[in-house]
């Protein structure tokens, strides 16, 4: 499998489940099997995740990447053999860190949620193509990070103005919104990635979604109170 294919999410899942240490290892640069410069991306997203790492309170040398060819066995077993020795050193995940299990994977957890809405959010810079590999080292700062974090971007459908015209729920590449005719939407926060498709597409006579930063969001309307009903249908029972 090319390194380029190595996602962010595998290798907090990875961390997640209770690994002590993750290594990517890939085609030398300039050397790429698929000639799409696969290793490149792997490398940026890696000192991308370093980053993340910092910020959740994980020692980033507990994740390494570096190069070995298909024929260089000798090198290969030397890589891992001294990243083992590392690994051991700082012991198991947690330990060196000072941070209890559960309080750990639960700041993975809300990262791992995150990795869409990062990825988005840095996609220019995750598609660089620098020729200097020393210069990955310094793309992300530790501020950077920070304030991605703290400044997450959240959606959220108001009720008292959502007109259940379809058009979010439609538009959404995930799936995220649950909603029929007739029926106020909702947005499920843990499937949403943040793209914005739904605050985008509403239409602006309604500007029933809402962009909320670093706030908070607030909790869905119940299903029984989702029901929208028309001013005309009010009248028509009127009438009757």
């Amino acid at each position: 499998m090319c390194s380029g294919r190595v996602d962010l999410a595998f290798i907090l899942r990875a961390f997640s489940n209770g690994t002590d240490g993750v290594c990517v290892i890939g085609c030398w640069p300039g050397e790429c099997n698929y000639a799409t410069g696969g290793n490149y991306h792997a490398l940026n997203m890696v000192h991308l995740c370093k980053r993340l790492l910092e910020h959740i309170g994980i020692n980033p040398e507990r994740l390494m990447i570096d190069w070995c060819n298909a024929s260089e066995g000798i090198r290969f077993a030397d890589l891992m053999n001294n990243f083992s020795k590392k690994i051991k050193e700082l012991g198991p995940l947690g330990k060196s860190e000072g941070i209890e299990k559960d309080k750990l994977s639960s700041r993975l957890e809300e990262v791992i949620k995150l990795v869409p809405y990062i990825k988005l959010v840095k996609k220019d810079k995750l598609s660089l193509h620098l020729d200097n590999v020393e210069e990955y080292k310094d793309l992300y700062t530790k501020e950077e990070i920070e304030q991605l974090l703290s400044e997450v971007v959240s959606y959220y459908i108001d009720p008292e103005k959502c007109q259940a015209c379809g058009i979010c729920r439609k538009r959404c590449p995930v799936e995220a919104i649950s909603g029929e005719k007739n029926q106020i939407h909702v947005i499920d926060q843990d499937k949403c990635i943040r793209c914005g498709t739904c605050y985008e597409s509403c239409p602006p006579r309604f500007a029933a979604v809402r962009k909320i930063i670093a706030e908070p969001v607030p909790s869905p309307i119940p299903e029984e109170e989702r029901t929208i009903v028309r001013k005309g249908k009010i009248s028509d029972s009127i009438g009757r």
